[in-house]
């Protein structure tokens, strides 16, 4: 088995966004701010801007389905740079081991609103290593759909078998592999590395 292409998810390997980093300081409970992420501005809502939606017209639409946390959900976009808290110093250790090898192709496959990306491009300079970046809010399609990755291999003119997907989405991973890549899943950054380490023949 060749391998020519490493693939990263970012969010989750590379960088840590989390909505609770801006709502925990919203809501008094912590029960106010979980019932108001699970119920309200939820992670279903959030992939419409993934998939292309703007800001604008998702807030309107939730605002006028749940007025009583008008407040609450326009601070959604202002606050959106809050909730991205940084880099995850190990996924950058492994794109860093990967980019410096010289051994294969990098590129990126995340869910993304197509409005918010180029904050992340100009806060964090190790994105420019990669060699290409498909996002999903420009694409208007997200993983897991099948649709992503069949544009992520014509896009790039990939062989998938010779692609390894790194995700720390269990059904994207699983999507992936239906798609013909080699998925790793990175729940646990050190797990990755062993993995990596034995399909990458890098030490990591």
């Amino acid at each position: 088995m060749k391998i020519t292409t490493v693939i990263f998810d970012f969010g989750g390997v590379l960088l840590d966004w989390d909505r609770k980093y801006y709502y925990k300081d919203v809501f008094k409970t912590e029960d106010e701010m979980n019932f108001f992420l699970d119920n309200i501005c939820t992670t279903q809502w959030n992939s419409q801007m993934d998939k292309g939606f703007t800001f604008d017209e998702c807030i309107l639409k939730l605002c006028k389905e749940h007025p009583e946390f008008e407040k609450e959900i326009k601070a959604y976009k202002d606050n959106w740079h809050v909730m991205l808290k940084g880099a995850i110093d190990d996924g950058v250790d492994i794109l860093n081991k990967i980019y410096d090898s010289k051994k294969f192709r990098l590129l990126g496959l995340t869910n993304w609103s197509y409005e918010t990306f180029p904050y992340a491009k100009e806060h964090y300079k190790f994105l420019e290593k990669f060699e290409g970046i498909l996002v999903s809010g420009e694409e208007k399609m997200i993983k897991p759909d099948a649709e992503i990755f069949e544009r992520m291999i014509e896009k790039f003119n990939l062989n998938a078998s010779e692609c390894v997907f790194i995700d720390d989405n269990k059904d994207n991973i699983e999507a992936s592999i239906k798609a013909g890549f080699i998925g790793v899943l990175c729940k646990d950054h050190n797990e990755a590395k062993k993995e990596l380490t034995k399909l990458l023949e890098l030490d990591f």
